[in-house]
């Protein structure tokens, strides 16, 4: 197979390159990134020579087209977003450009080349949010629903891709995702920043809503994940990746001072962001009846 993985520099899309390698590691994959503050090769240094690098931004449809088109690409896996929430509140217009319209100008330069499916990565956030005693899951029936300006451009970008598969029958999959740990994850982030600020005897900001939660998920299994879906999945389908783990952010400081030794008077209570959502939960057993696929972590 012959891959090209936008944002594939980033966090999710790091892991993502370095399980596709090694698990197909006759496939030619190209990284294609544009190297923001959160990308960085050093993720994939001890990679080199397994991946073709591409610089470029998923908005710049020609850049995109002549990557696809050079390296006869037969699936695209779209990971290239701004994704930090608090960000977005203080410049929302970046977030849509880059959301929206970048992966507008992505699914343009796809559908001019002969692909055989454009894999649109998304989150559980375009939904809205639960409340913290709720018995309910979100489906891929939900209806969309977002309270900040990242969730709105992630939901807008969900749209694009499936309008563009609905009107010129571009091959496209969409999978929503809960919140992903592992390596590599850029440190404005809860986990690497409670660990970092931890280890240096910092205190560890937490927003004053302190049980809301979040399902977890390991970048790793987003991964195999998006593997089953790329594989065996339907085009035109959306596949919903969660594990059942909540944890709430009081949880996750207490299990990393914990883990490192550290006093949980390192905990100091923040306000709240705007529209801070209480709480996420995906129902996965579409991809787990349908493909077999099971978190491992």
């Amino acid at each position: 197979m012959r891959l090209m993985i936008t944002g594939g520099a980033g966090f999710i899309g790091s892991n993502f390159v370095r399980y596709w390698i090694e698990n197909h590691p006759g496939d030619h994959v190209v990284v294609y990134d544009a190297l923001t503050y959160a990308g960085s090769l050093t993720s994939l240094a001890d990679l080199e020579g397994s991946f073709k690098f591409v610089e470029g931004d998923i908005g710049d449809v020609d850049s995109a087209r002549s990557a696809i088109e050079a390296h006869k690409i037969e699936v695209v896996v779209n990971f290239a977003a701004e994704s930090h929430n608090s960000l977005a509140i203080l410049d929302p217009g970046r977030f849509f450009r880059t959301n929206v319209m970048g992966t507008q100008g992505l699914l343009e330069a796809c559908r001019h080349s002969n692909i055989q499916r454009f894999h649109h990565v998304s989150t559980c956030e375009v939904y809205g949010d639960l409340d913290l005693d709720s018995p309910d899951a979100f489906t891929e029936f939900s209806p969309y629903l977002p309270r900040t300006p990242y969730n709105a451009s992630k939901a807008g970008a969900d749209h694009a891709v499936r309008a563009y598969h609905l009107t010129y029958g571009l091959p496209i999959s969409i999978t929503n995702c809960s919140n992903n740990y592992g390596r590599y994850q850029f440190p404005e982030k809860v986990i690497p920043l409670f660990v970092t600020n931890a280890l240096d005897d910092k205190d560890l900001p937490l927003y004053a809503s302190t049980q809301n939660k979040r399902e977890w998920i390991h970048a790793l299994d987003h991964a195999s994940a998006i593997e089953a879906v790329i594989t065996k999945g339907k085009s035109g389908e959306t596949y919903h990746v969660g594990t059942g783990v909540e944890k709430s952010i009081e949880e996750i400081a207490n299990l990393v001072l914990e883990g490192l030794s550290k006093p949980l008077s390192l905990k100091t209570i923040v306000p709240d962001r705007p529209s801070h959502d209480r709480r996420y939960l995906l129902d996965s057993s579409k991809i787990r009846n349908e493909l077999g696929w099971e978190a491992a972590i």
